[in-house]
């Protein structure tokens, strides 16, 4: 079965929102290039600094990898990235920090959410505690931001609006994946040029391979599941359509 077309002529704006500098990187901006280069609008959130992913002293890092960021975020069309300071590595779920991820959304007002995976377990193995501690937080912040008495004080004293996105987004693998995005040619050289950007951090890191040589990989492999050459995939979710299981019981 061939996995849907992501339904991206409707797509307006995109908000990205990661734990860490790169984390977008691997595989996902390849997605965003694609969009931009079609005109949507993408903003990027990073919830950390990434100050404790390297052996610098943290204040060096962060500075370092916020640079790095920003190179990454040109190379595949983003102009709109905002860096919070939550404390890296020791990310905490909480009311803080929904709150900030809230704000981002009704700043943004972005049709489409792309936060990250929560689950413990992954097929990569046990999932970083940052990862998912942003992504049940970005799941509670989008709902969060349509409700004009959560976090009021930002309409009130900000003169923010509330704000429901259509889609949320999780990247996904082949057979757990909902839909996808052919990433095959330009977009997939800026995805991996988009990573090659982090080039101080990935040297940090022991045996770490070239982004060229497995970037290129994980695409073809998502890609057979679209019966294109490279797609980036995720699990997508219409929140603004009725549970799946409420549509067939009014049907019968």
């Amino acid at each position: 079965m061939t996995l849907a077309v992501l339904p991206e002529e409707s797509f307006r704006r995109v908000l990205c929102v990661v734990a860490h500098p790169d984390d977008m990187e691997y595989g996902a901006s390849a997605a965003v290039a694609r969009w931009t280069a079609r005109g949507i609008e993408v903003a990027y959130l990073l919830l950390t600094r990434g100050e404790a992913g390297m052996p610098n002293r943290p204040e060096e890092t962060a500075r370092l990898r916020v640079a790095e960021q920003q190179a990454a975020c040109a190379v595949v069309g983003v102009t709109d990235l905002t860096v919070l300071e939550h404390p890296d590595g020791v990310l905490v779920y909480g009311l803080h920090l929904r709150r900030d991820i809230c704000r981002e959304i009704r700043r943004f007002k972005p049709d489409v959410v792309l936060g990250a995976g929560y689950e413990v377990e992954t097929p990569f193995g046990f999932d970083q505690a940052d990862h998912r501690a942003a992504g049940l937080a970005t799941l509670d912040a989008v709902r969060d931001a349509g409700n004009r008495w959560v976090f009021p004080e930002q309409i009130d004293d900000e003169n923010l609006e509330i704000h429901s996105a259509r889609w949320y987004l999780v990247p996904g693998l082949p057979g757990a994946a909902t839909h996808g995005v052919d990433v095959t040619g330009e977009p997939l050289q800026r995805g991996i040029a988009s990573l090659e950007a982090h080039a101080a951090y990935l040297a940090a890191l022991p045996g770490h391979p070239a982004p060229a040589d497995f970037i290129p990989k994980l695409t073809a492999m998502s890609g057979k599941a679209m019966n294109v050459d490279h797609a980036v995939l995720f699990r997508a979710h219409d929140l603004q359509a009725p549970p799946a299981f409420f549509t067939e019981a009014m049907q019968d």
